[in-house]
This record gives C-alpha cells, sequence and structure tokens, in this order.
C-alpha cells in the first residue's frame, strides 16, 4: 500500500448455522425466535456493511446454505465455510479477500444489536487514513479493536495488513489480540461505541432490551 492511498479494506462477516444459532439464549428464546433474532440480525450487519464507502468488499462466511442464500438475497458476496470454528472459518474468508485484493480488513460479527454504518466507519477509518495527522494513524500495521461491554471479549476487529496478526476470538481475546499486536509491533487502538454491546447470554438480552427493546428485534 502506498502512502496516501486509501487502503482496499474487505469485511468479513462470520455466520454460523441458523439451525441451533444462539444456543445460550434458549432460556430465554425458543428455536425459531432465535432463527429469527439471527435472520434479522445478518440482515442488519449485512445492510450497514454496505451502506460503508470504505469498504469495497463484504463477504459472509458461514458453512450454512441457508445463511449464504439469505446474505447473497441482500448483496453480500459469501463464502462457504469448509473447516470448523470461527477462526479457521475467518482464515478461510481472510484467504479469500486477500486474494481479491484486500490491504486491510474488519471483522463484523452478526451479534451487534446497535450496528449501523456510522459505527462501522469509526472502526475502519483508523486503517483508511493513511498518513494523515498523527499518532497511531500511519502507512504502519495496526490492530483496531472493539471490546465487550465486560472488557474481556472482542465484538469488531480491524487488521492493516491483514494478516498482521492470527484470530483469537473465544474467552480472553481481547487480551490474547492486544498481545498478539504488540508481538507483531502493530499500532493498537480501542474503539469505544455502540459495537461494545453484544447480544450473546440472557443477562445480554435483559440489558440490551432494558436500552431499547427494538435492538432485539432486527430487521
Amino acid at each position: 500500500m502506498s502512502t496516501g492511498r486509501r487502503p482496499r479494506i474487505a469485511a468479513i462477516i462470520p455466520v454460523g448455522g441458523l439451525e441451533g444459532a444462539k444456543s445460550r439464549l434458549g432460556e430465554s428464546l425458543d428455536a425459531e425466535e432465535r432463527r429469527d433474532l439471527v435472520d434479522g440480525f445478518l440482515a442488519r450487519t449485512v445492510l450497514a456493511a454496505l451502506a460503508v464507502d470504505l469498504l469495497e468488499d463484504v463477504l459472509v462466511v458461514s458453512p450454512d446454505l441457508d445463511v449464504l442464500h439469505r446474505a447473497a438475497e441482500l448483496g453480500s458476496r459469501t463464502l462457504r465455510q469448509r473447516s470448523d470454528g470461527l477462526n479457521a472459518g475467518l482464515d478461510e474468508a481472510r484467504a479469500d479477500v486477500v486474494a481479491g485484493g484486500a490491504e486491510a480488513i474488519l471483522i463484523l460479527p452478526i451479534d451487534l444489536p446497535f450496528v449501523t454504518g456510522t459505527a462501522v466507519c469509526a472502526v475502519i477509518e483508523p486503517l483508511a487514513t493513511p498518513g494523515s495527522g498523527s499518532g497511531p494513524t500511519t502507512t504502519g500495521p495496526m490492530t483496531v479493536l472493539v471490546t465487550d461491554r465486560h472488557g474481556t471479549g472482542t465484538n469488531a476487529l480491524a487488521l492493516r495488513p491483514p494478516d498482521v496478526i492470527d484470530f483469537a476470538f473465544g474467552p480472553g481475546s481481547r487480551h490474547a489480540h492486544r498481545l498478539a499486536s504488540s508481538a507483531a509491533g502493530a499500532a493498537y487502538i480501542e474503539v469505544e461505541g455502540p459495537l461494545n454491546i453484544d447480544l450473546d447470554t440472557p443477562d445480554d438480552l435483559v440489558y440490551v432490551e432494558s436500552i431499547a427493546p427494538e435492538g432485539v428485534r432486527a430487521g
């Protein structure tokens, strides 16, 4: 990537299968309600990403053909995941977008009830403005992370170049991604905002409904 030129940024949206989706919410929502929730969140996330001018590619990766069909209807590119697990699927998707010319990537899960194009822009803007301003906004390697409201997980992750660190999604991923970034000599930035809130557990569901009930009824 040359100095002064905006890098090509691709968004990767990982999605598990619709069947059995968000099983940890089983105490609060039945299987059909969870499926509808995931379908609505998929639509909200894909449309938010497609609305961001800084993103030149939006790819949904999933082992579920129904998910891929729905994503294609929404206007996203799709990739069927052949491996097992989130991090392995992200590796597949990263290879795909890099082959297409991506110079930076955004990992954007779909369980973020308050995702918007504006919130997505806040995460990738540090990657998209090489050589401007001062501080960590440079042409060098960079990791931008949005943690969860508990301060332990990773709700969104942007990388420049795409392979600057390995993916470490799972328990304690915020710390793991930060350590990996430091080891790689990359600038590290954390972004605050609506993407700090995710929906994974019954407690998250109660919290989101207490803030804005419409955040649960995505679509």
